[in-house]
């Protein structure tokens, strides 16, 4: 038994020591990440069905989610100038302030047009407070840390409260009335309060660091925007990478709870179960994979996560009976251990005083890619198949992707700056 007890607290004096070396800006977007998952977990297993159940088609619940990400995506840019420029904090405000402002006008939403004004304020405000949220843990870490950190961050610290999310999410709406326009509102209402909490958290405890240099920062926002690129090596290639990569925000999430339900005949609690068996996959594999990344390389450890996703999208379309479902939702949780590792080697390409500014344009480049890909998906589902809105991004996936990651230099011991074009 003294034997078994030192074996344990060998792996959690090494997770305590982890964290207390780290910066407390860092722990303070862990907080606020964990609750902003927790909140979107909640609703998420509902949310395209409660689009649908308002009147819109799935060509319409993709315009939807298209005309959120350009939004998100030509803002992008401005955020990360003001980022570099003045600190992370009135922007992170400025981006949860919105995600409220989301959930409560789904709430009130009586049609699907009030819907698409709710989702462009979710995206434009998810967008801005991940920028925020994004550029202090990727300064705040340094490169041994880095994909543990960002791991413990996305997917540990957050996939705990997401677990719990969808569990409770089912039973509110199993209380109100079941999967429907009545059983769905009250969720809004608690994650309207989560969002709240989370608002008080960074306001309060968040410091405003800047890290900018004498003269890193002019008062064109264009002219500095291009030093990033001129001044950038591999940024180009990564920009396609994390466009494809992107893609499941437009093309799946936005319509695997909805194809679950709708032709897997899957109940609330089992929509809540594939989203808690997402989370569980991200809690039990974050932190050795995120470990795994630090030692031998990100690119190593996103060949063995990005074949998981593509299987989960392919256990969903054939799943002949809930248990397939579920084990869908647990093999969907790789892409979310994917991200962050795939985020690790996006922070390394360049210095920190232009953090903000490369992650705006970054995802200036690859928003409006997933709102087209929303609107296809859209189109695809109603004219030629749902299932093949899975099946079409595992193609784009193998196509594009993973060749281009394949000539990508490894990040783990690169300087930001230095590599090939």
């Amino acid at each position: 038994m003294a034997a078994n007890a030192r074996r344990l607290s060998g792996p959690l004096s090494r997770a305590a020591s982890f964290i207390v070396r780290q910066p407390r800006d860092w722990s303070i977007t862990v907080v606020r990440t964990s609750l902003d998952r927790l909140a979107y977990q909640t609703v998420f297993p509902y949310l395209s069905i409660y689009i649908v159940a308002l009147g819109a088609s799935a060509t319409q619940l993709g315009l939807l989610n298209s005309v959120g990400m350009v939004i998100a995506g030509v803002i992008a840019p401005l955020s990360g100038w003001i980022i570099d420029k003045t600190g992370p904090k009135r922007i992170y405000l400025f981006g949860i302030g919105l995600l409220a402002v989301s959930y409560a006008a789904y709430f009130v939403a009586q049609n699907w047009l009030v819907a698409l004004l709710a989702m462009a304020a979710y995206w434009l405000g998810f967008s801005v407070s991940i920028h925020s949220c994004a550029t202090v843990c990727g300064n705040c870490l340094a490169n041994k840390d880095r994909a543990t950190g960002m791991m413990v961050c996305e997917t540990v610290a957050a996939g705990l409260l997401g677990m719990v999310g969808p569990l409770f999410g089912a039973l509110i709406v199993t209380r109100f009335g079941g999967a429907n326009v009545s059983g769905i509102k009250p969720v809004f209402v608690f994650c309207l309060l989560v969002t709240a909490i989370s608002f008080v958290v960074v306001l309060t405890k968040l410091s405003n660091t800047k890290w900018r240099v004498m003269n890193a920062a002019s008062p064109n926002m264009f002219s500095d925007l291009g030093q990033v690129m001129r001044e950038g090596k591999n940024l180009k290639r990564w920009l396609m990478i994390a466009a494809v990569a992107q893609l499941p925000t437009a093309m799946v999430f936005p319509f695997s709870q909805l194809f679950a339900h709708d032709f897997k005949s899957a109940t609330p609690f089992v929509l809540g179960a594939m989203v808690t068996g997402s989370a569980i996959t991200s809690i039990l594999f974050a932190v050795p994979l995120g470990r795994l990344a630090d030692r031998i390389g990100r690119k190593k450890v996103l060949y063995i996560t990005m074949p998981l996703f593509w299987l989960s999208n392919v256990v969903l379309v054939v799943s002949p009976n809930m248990v397939f479902l579920v084990a869908a939702g647990v093999l969907q949780g790789f892409y979310y251990v994917g991200g962050p590792i795939s985020a690790a080697m996006e922070r390394e390409l360049v210095p920190a005083e232009q953090m903000g500014r490369w992650l705006g344009i970054a995802r200036f480049f690859r928003m409006p890619l997933g709102a087209a890909l929303a609107v296809i998906g859209g189109v695809v589902w109603d004219k030629i198949g749902p299932q093949y809105v899975f099946l079409i991004f595992v193609g784009l996936d193998l196509a594009i992707r993973l060749p281009l990651l394949l000539n990508m230099p490894e990040t783990l011991k690169m300087r930001a700056g230095l590599g090939s074009s």
